[in-house]
């Protein structure tokens, strides 16, 4: 197995414009995804000297369960911007877990060498990418043959909610707009098994997982979390910039999610798509082939 090549040294890496930013709503609702609400599907495939590589490890809550489940492995964390690895460092500080590492890292151009890890993790990720093919080949590229890619997203598209609040409407057709407006597919979950096919994965298994809230205690933070977003973070900032509403607009948004939240009888899910891919030694070589420029024609009919 080929050593990590790892340059620390590397503050921000340009990437596709992520299109929840980083507001501090944003955080709060991020923290709190756990390897077993957000990564169930993959813990049964775990060994406890397992290489895992978290891609796009945000506040870094599920990367350190992971970590926790190979207590003789290693896990890596990677974001394209230290700002948010301030957070999830601070969250490891806190925690008992000693073998997990967060890097600056570009899902397009990952610092490390072929065969490296067991698993690659994305969680939430390729929805916000503008060619998520291509971060699959090099997802791929850095994974052992026999090894996991495990990818999971959500579809905009298919969530659904109740009571029916007009504003919600509202809140989604603005958030479709500027997902597209990023070139990114807010309705990843219903693609992956075409991207699958595009990457030359074929020995994929595919499951659906859910976020469910439903209690009252459950609404009412959704609706806390989302009102906020709704008025001050990067969607709001997106929003009146690209015209598709102002200021008094995002209030009312706001206010329908804090409505929705009141209703005794609300509830919210949220569907994903989940899929465990095996890396073939085939597939490896393909990658390869392609991340050292001997075909570059195939990355272009994506």
């Amino acid at each position: 197995m080929n050593s990590a090549k790892l340059n620390t040294a590397i503050t921000t890496i340009p990437s596709d414009r992520y299109t929840h930013g980083h507001h501090e709503s944003v955080l709060r609702s991020h923290a709190t995804r756990s390897a077993q609400n957000s990564a169930a599907y993959l813990l049964p495939r775990l060994s406890p000297d397992m290489k895992i590589l978290d891609v796009g490890c945000g506040p870094g809550t599920i990367t350190i369960d992971l970590g926790e489940c190979v207590p003789r492995g290693i896990v890596i964390g990677i974001e394209p911007s230290e700002g948010i690895l301030d957070f999830a460092k601070a969250m490891l500080h806190r925690s008992p877990v000693r073998n997990v590492r967060f890097l600056v890292g570009d899902v397009y151009d990952l610092n490390f060498g072929g065969d490296y890890f067991d698993v690659v993790h994305a969680h939430q990720v390729l929805q916000h990418l503008s060619d998520p093919v291509r971060a699959l080949k090099e997802m791929a590229r850095v994974c052992r043959p026999g090894g996991y890619l495990a990818i999971r997203d959500a579809d905009y598209g298919a969530m659904n909610w109740y009571p029916h609040e007009p504003e919600l409407d509202t809140w989604m057709n603005i958030y479709q707009q500027i997902a597209r407006s990023n070139n990114a597919q807010p309705n990843a979950g219903r693609y992956l098994k075409r991207w699958m096919r595009e990457s030359g994965l074929t020995d994929v298994e595919f499951s659906v997982g859910s976020y469910l809230y439903s209690s009252a205690a459950e609404t009412r933070w959704w609706a806390d979390v989302w009102s906020e977003r709704a008025v001050s973070s990067d969607y709001a900032a997106r929003a009146i910039e690209l015209g598709l509403a102002d200021a008094a607009g995002l209030q009312q948004i706001a206010e329908g999610f804090q409505r929705w939240g009141a209703d005794p009888d609300a509830t919210f899910m949220i569907p994903n798509t989940q899929v465990l891919a095996r890396v073939s030694p085939q597939m490896e070589r393909a990658v390869w082939a392609i991340a050292e420029g001997d075909d570059r024609d195939q990355d272009s009919e994506d």
